[in-house]
């Protein structure tokens, strides 16, 4: 599973020269570049960002830092501030909305690699714990008695005649679980889960 990074900075050459970066650092991560609050916005009203790089000094009427605070109280995401900025107040603020880590400007890539690699591999592992134990809370009991099916072998078809429901309502009913359990909607990604988990679906 990627990871989504949101890079919070005014500078497109910074930005750029982060981005580049971390492209050579690390797979399978998916960066957005956001030069405004504006552009903030618009990207946490539609994503679920899993770390933010976030300039404190940005050109809008509010900070980083400020920013942060707005975002932190909606989403849960890990966060690392990169500024020029070294004063102890300012320090003492980013911990305030629980910063991960504080990178000071100029940047190279000793310093963004040292100042980011923990945070991302941590990441990294907890995507891969949350898909070798998904949490099958968010499944409702009619969702597992389809995936146990599922798990047995059973068609959409057949599902569907022995819960006397359509097939349209299984599908449907298939779709909201690849959902809940990000899985991808081809290549049987849903009953080769269902398969690999059975011993879960039968506690």
């Amino acid at each position: 599973m990627e990871i989504k990074i949101l890079i919070i900075e005014d500078e497109m050459i910074i930005a750029r020269f982060i981005e580049q970066h971390f492209y050579a650092f690390y797979q399978n991560i998916e960066i957005n570049i956001a030069l405004s609050v504006e552009e903030v916005d618009n990207y946490m009203r539609e994503q679920q960002p899993d770390l933010v790089l976030c300039d404190i000094q940005l050109q809008d009427d509010c900070d980083g830092i400020d920013l942060m605070v707005k975002y932190k109280a909606e989403k849960q995401f890990s966060l690392i501030f990169i500024t020029s900025y070294d004063s102890k107040h300012c320090i003492d603020r980013t911990i305030a909305v629980n910063a991960e880590n504080y990178i000071i400007k100029p940047l190279n890539e000793s310093r963004l690699y040292a100042g980011t690699h923990i945070a991302i591999q941590r990441i990294a592992q907890d995507k891969k714990n949350r898909k070798i134990s998904p949490n099958l809370s968010e499944l409702t009991s009619a969702e597992i008695q389809v995936l146990k099916l599922i798990a047995n072998r059973y068609t959409t078809k057949h599902i569907a005649d022995k819960l006397c429901l359509s097939p349209y309502t299984i599908k449907n009913t298939r779709h909201r679980i690849c959902r809940k359990l990000s899985l991808e909607e081809e290549n049987n990604a849903l009953l080769t889960w269902a398969i690999e988990h059975q011993h879960m679906l039968e506690n």
